[in-house]
């Protein structure tokens, strides 16, 4: 019997991990959603500066007094990617336009994903320019923000353990929920159609909330 690859043995620890606290992140934010509780604080993101589909600079700074949905993707993905985006598409078309609340897809592929690849991109989901973020910039950057700022699971696969051509990464589904000062309120399954109402829920209650 072969013994386990290091990315194997990741995935199935790190995948159930992630399943049993994006089962309960989304129990406690829903209940307290409904008690009309505040949600959580799980964390602060640290600043940052990273390019979107357009060229321009986003920073920490430009998302401030909004609250914002991310996640993590890469345009060659085979696995969940596209179903996530749809699932922020959706989201964004659920949210009036004059809502203060921003869509944020970082990319775990940088090297292939240029602004110009995450704009035609965008673009087949129907991405609002200015609500929808598709960030790229240097690896360190996108990986520290993804994996220390929104506590987010991210690791490339070695060529030698790779099914096929572009299975590159290995990465979380979480769409993580973010508030007016930047602090993290929430996660849920990005490719779960179910979270769907969860997350406009937690965004609501957010919207709501006012700041100290």
């Amino acid at each position: 019997m072969n013994k386990p690859t290091r990315s194997t043995e990741w995935i199935v620890w790190g995948g159930l991990g992630l399943v049993i606290v994006g089962i309960l992140g989304a129990f406690i934010i829903s209940r307290s959603a409904s008690r009309g509780q505040p949600l959580p604080v799980y964390g602060t993101v640290p600043d940052f500066t990273l390019t979107n589909q357009f060229s321009r600079a986003v920073s920490l700074s430009d998302l401030r007094d909004q609250v914002w949905v991310a996640d993590i993707i890469f345009t060659l993905c085979p696995g969940p990617c596209a179903k996530m985006t749809k699932q922020m598409s959706e989201l964004q078309s659920a949210l009036p336009v004059n809502e203060r609340v921003k869509f944020i897809s970082l990319t775990a592929d940088p090297e292939h994903d240029t602004p110009e690849v995450l704009k035609k991109y965008g673009e087949r989901f129907g991405s609002a320019p200015f609500r929808w973020h598709f960030l790229t910039g240097k690896k360190l950057d996108l990986y520290r923000l993804a994996t220390k700022g929104l506590l987010l699971a991210l690791d490339e696969i070695k060529p030698d353990e790779r099914t096929s051509p572009n299975d590159l990464f290995v990465h979380s589904t979480l769409f993580v929920i973010v508030d007016k000062q930047g602090r993290i309120r929430g996660s849920f399954d990005g490719a779960e159609p179910s979270s769907r109402q969860k997350i406009l829920d937690a965004v609501q209650t957010l919207l709501k909330e006012k700041q100290p």
